[in-house]
């Protein structure tokens, strides 16, 4: 690419991120405004709502366990998980795992994710080196270790903070809500239609370590 054409768009992004931030105020829902314990309730109750399944763990460390029992449900030994430092500083001895994006033939998938939205129990995923998206969309079960300290209560809130994390946007933000379904073909419901048909949760009550 020119550099001509890489300075141009660079300007048009960085003019967008900046009207992105001076946008006005919509008119966000009530239940998208709730706080504290009021909002862990809500997301746990549409994340179930949503078919998700939410599995609350007192601290990081606990998702090892936690995994190897849901391989053992999956009826599977191996587990590819995001190249995350929350993830890798674990200690995954007893288990078969290898970090990185998967390539298609990987049952269960392990990710971090950037956020949780209570207004409708939505996970958030922020693409980078230590989240490949592909994580998000082929294996047929999706685990995600999500810590209660990162559920904002609507989607505004998820986009400010965003916004403030860099200058740039991240090239892609998945909005997860529950597994993948679709009900296309004569009104039935369908499960892994389009990506995981398992959808797992793992909600950490500790404060991260590096906030």
């Amino acid at each position: 690419m020119s550099s001509a054409r890489t300075e141009i768009l660079n300007r048009l992004k960085k003019a967008s991120t900046a009207e992105l931030r001076h946008l006005d105020p919509v008119l966000i829902p009530a239940r998208g405004l709730v706080k504290g314990v009021e909002r862990l309730e809500k997301f746990i109750d549409e994340a179930k709502y949503s078919l998700a399944q939410v599995i609350r763990l007192k601290k990081l460390s606990d998702v090892v366990g936690e995994m190897a029992n849901i391989l053992k449900q999956a009826k599977t030994t191996k587990l590819k998980a995001a190249p995350h430092a929350d993830l890798q500083n674990l200690d995954w001895a007893d288990l078969d795992i290898k970090f990185g994006p998967s390539a298609g033939d990987d049952l269960v998938a392990l990710s971090v994710a950037y956020a949780g939205v209570a207004e409708t129990g939505t996970i958030v995923m922020r693409s980078g080196l230590d989240a490949p998206s592909t994580l998000n969309f082929l294996p047929d079960v999706h685990v995600v270790v999500l810590f209660a300290q990162d559920i904002e209560g609507n989607y505004e809130a998820v986009w400010q903070r965003l916004l403030g994390d860099d200058d740039q946007l991240p090239r892609t933000v998945n909005w997860i809500t529950g597994p993948s379904r679709t009900a296309d073909i004569e009104q039935t419901m369908l499960l892994g239609a389009h990506g995981p048909r398992k959808f797992v949760i793992l909600l950490i009550d500790d404060q991260k370590t590096n906030p």
